[in-house]
């Protein structure tokens, strides 16, 4: 939410655009070409404190220092590995058999 303030050492992430899509390497496919190449990056805040929207740096976890829009702050993993594919659910089942059986070949 606007407004919200983040302070020195607070673990933050900031978006920065690296390459406008005129900037874009020529062989890349068309519609990539039409969008910029953006960059997020999650560390901790370097200023002293800072707003939603700011232009801030921050330390990464590497001990880089980079400079971006802050975004967020407290950021949350929103990543998962999607749904088990039912073909991989019995693979490890299946291989302890076979390997009891003495059966690695087929």
């Amino acid at each position: 939410m606007m407004g919200e303030k983040a302070f020195m050492g607070d673990y933050v992430q900031i978006h920065r655009v690296i390459l406008n899509p005129g900037e874009r390497a020529p062989q890349v496919p068309d519609d990539t070409k039409k969008v910029p190449l953006e960059m997020f990056v999650k560390g901790f805040l370097v200023d002293t404190e800072a707003v939603l929207g700011q232009e801030v740096t921050i330390r990464t976890v590497i001990d880089r220092k980079i400079t971006g829009k802050l975004v967020a702050i407290n950021p949350q993993f929103t990543h998962d590995f999607a749904r088990p594919q039912p073909e991989l659910l019995t693979v490890g089942q299946e291989v302890r058999k076979k390997i009891k059986r003495g059966d690695l070949n087929g």
